[in-house]
């Protein structure tokens, strides 16, 4: 099926709705609270930042922007409730990377990402890291690559759902590295970290944002991050690329609303969100996270959502992956 990525690139800049009608909602804009929908488990990296943003939003516009998370399918189930929302801007999307995915992975969806969500806002971009448990026996990415080698078949790795950054990290990993990690699939950042920490599973390409304190309190042992460029946050650990060459991936987060949501409405909430972005001391906990802003306009963010969503639907179409 061929995306419409057109039609959602034009959902950045155009409303269905009546001039005089959209300007008096955004008049009023917000009356009360704001449902934000995270498609995944309390404590993932989704949850995280939405809760950050959620926090700002409300302060900045006078009303409770309250998360409700709906685990499941790969971000699927938030996905599907809020495409299927009123259009009025009272049901926000909480955009998780795995969006960018799922239509290539699941072939009966009741929904089009790229058609049914308008673009709002980017708000980070963030390195995955490669980590292990560690009681694990390896402290480096080639000593990783030899003892799974040397071990095919039974080493494993934790991911928040199929079709997420960190399954696909580790999918790429194994087809350039030549390594076979089996896939173990959680509803989360959270239970996957769970497990991880607790040595049900020993190894996992989870964002920085889940990761990072867990490293700091010597929980996990890092490996290496998956971007081409080391991290500011974590200088002194390399990326994968210096031992697998052309190897990169990352997660990226933003903000959408049922297509058809007022232009008024959608440039409210990405004006106060960019100003959430630029503010120092948000700005500051996203630094120590490792996130990079994705400050910008709705279009800005629905050009990112687009071109992400045709590079790994051709990566997992080629790879053949399927939804289990």
């Amino acid at each position: 099926m061929k995306l419409p990525r057109r039609q959602f690139l034009h959902l950045a800049g155009v409303a269905t709705l009546p001039a005089i009608s959209r300007f008096s909602w955004a008049q009023s804009y917000p009356t009360h609270p704001v449902q934000i929908i995270v498609g995944f488990a309390a404590g993932s990296t989704t949850d995280i930042l939405a809760r950050l943003m959620a926090q700002w939003l409300s302060q900045r516009l006078g009303q409770q922007f309250v998360i409700e998370n709906r685990p499941g399918a790969a971000g699927n189930i938030g996905a599907e409730t809020v495409a299927k929302a009123t259009a009025d801007g009272y049901t926000l999307l909480m955009v998780p990377p795995a969006v960018a995915a799922n239509a290539a992975l699941y072939e009966h969806l009741n929904f089009n990402f790229l058609n049914d969500i308008a673009p709002i806002a980017g708000v980070v971009r963030v390195p995955n890291v490669a980590e292990v448990h560690p009681a694990f026996p390896v402290k480096t990415i080639p000593e990783l690559i030899a003892y799974a080698k040397e071990n095919p078949g039974k080493c494993s790795y934790a991911s928040a759902g199929i079709g997420t950054p960190s399954h696909l990290a580790g999918q790429l990993f194994n087809t350039m590295a030549g390594v076979k990690l089996q896939h173990i699939p959680y509803r989360g950042d959270g239970p996957a970290m769970a497990d991880l920490i607790a040595g049900q599973v020993p190894i996992a390409f989870a964002t920085m944002i889940a990761s990072i304190e867990h490293i700091r309190a010597g929980q996990l042992r890092p490996l290496a991050v998956t971007t081409f460029k080391r991290s500011d946050v974590m200088p002194d650990l390399p990326s994968v690329s210096e031992f697998v060459p052309g190897y990169e991936t990352s997660s990226w987060f933003g903000i959408g609303a049922p297509h058809g949501t007022s232009a008024e409405i959608i440039e409210i909430l990405n004006r106060e969100t960019n100003a959430g972005l630029a503010d120092p001391t948000i700005a500051a906990r996203l630094a120590n996270m490792g996130a990079m802003p994705l400050a910008g306009s709705p279009a800005d963010f629905g050009k990112l959502a687009a071109d992400e969503t045709e590079k790994w639907s051709n990566v997992i179409r080629a790879a053949g992956i399927k939804a289990e």
